[in-house]
């Protein structure tokens, strides 16, 4: 990590103008380093073009808090051939969607992610699975680059930490993410906000909606798994967008009884997500990766190529398999 931090802090202080993209359906870790680089290089006097590749290109409610949010662009305003682009918190070229094509094409290509199963591309690849976010890995690249960290790009970046970690419960909080966020919290913004935004803004539609997916629990004991589903006909009677409904796999989780967690639920695609969280005695980032997702041991999803009942039986036999670190 030293050599290429040294690397791509060189490239990015010599760059006139950098592209920055993040995974399609972002989430706080991948705007938030997305803005915080894009803030903290324009303070330096660098142009800078950032993007995601949904389709339609929407941002998240809580995304509207995050300062530089308004220069986002639409995936076909971005560059087609970057001199420099770098993409954050992205496991694979397939997460950037249409963007995967200006990636192709940059001339350098700054890889910065956390994921344990990060297909490591890149010609500068900033890959640190230990790192409890990607927020985390571009703060440290900020310091090696020099200069003020602007109040804007703090704020972006410890949103990033604070959601990655789980408000600094997960077990990738170490002492360096403490340090790190108190760092950032040195910096004039509002953290409570910020919270409530991220953590405490649901509408009523969406509570309605989780009464719904609780109700469908279901404990398969044998595969040490609690699951629940949500169809696409699910979503549009109660008016909530796919990616309101994410953080339904926090509730779940909180069940005693399932090492495992699962909420699957359909896409546009007619697809099936799958998103997987763990205690800790499953890996269930080498099971995403199996189906051709990825993530963390703890905490990681997929798109399963199969309907709902084929979904969840390939994860229960794939559970079922899978050996315990107990």
């Amino acid at each position: 990590m030293t050599e290429a931090l040294e690397r791509a802090a060189a490239v990015l202080r010599g760059a006139e103008e950098v592209a920055i993209a993040c995974h399609i359906n972002p989430d706080a870790d991948a705007l938030g380093a997305t803005l915080g680089l894009s803030a903290f290089l324009r303070s330096r006097g660098t142009r800078t073009v950032c993007s995601f590749p949904n389709d339609p290109f929407e941002l998240p409610r809580w995304a509207l808090e995050l300062p530089g949010h308004e220069d986002l662009v639409p995936p076909a305003s971005f560059p087609e051939a970057p001199a420099v682009m770098v993409t954050c918190d992205t496991a694979s070229m397939d997460r950037l969607g249409s963007l995967g094509r200006a990636a192709k094409r940059a001339g350098e290509l700054i890889w910065i992610d956390h994921h344990r199963t990060n297909d490591g591309l890149g010609t500068i690849p900033l890959i640190d699975p230990s790192a409890s976010s990607t927020c985390e890995i571009v703060y440290r690249l900020a310091r090696e680059i020099g200069g003020e960290l602007p109040d804007d790009a703090a704020m972006c970046l410890y949103a990033g930490i604070v959601t990655d970690t789980g408000r600094f419960q997960y077990e990738a909080t170490r002492p360096e993410t403490l340090r790190v966020a108190a760092e950032l919290r040195e910096h004039d913004f509002d953290h409570a906000r910020l919270a409530r935004v991220l953590y405490e803004d649901n509408r009523t539609a969406y509570l309605r909606l989780l009464g719904l997916a609780l109700s469908r629990v279901e404990l398969v004991p044998e595969a040490d798994l609690v699951w629940t589903y949500l169809t696409l006909a699910d979503l549009e009677e109660a008016g909530v967008r796919p990616h309101e409904a994410d953080d339904l796999i926090d509730v779940v989780r909180t069940a005693r009884e399932a090492d495992v967690a699962a909420v699957i639920k359909q896409q546009r695609d007619g697809r099936f997500k799958v998103s997987l969280r763990s205690r800790a005695a499953h890996d269930v980032g080498a099971i995403a990766q199996a189906f051709g997702g990825g993530g963390h041991r703890l905490a990681a999803g997929y798109t399963s190529r199969r309907g709902l009942a084929g979904a969840v039986e390939e994860l229960v036999a794939a559970l079922r398999a899978a050996p315990r670190a107990d």
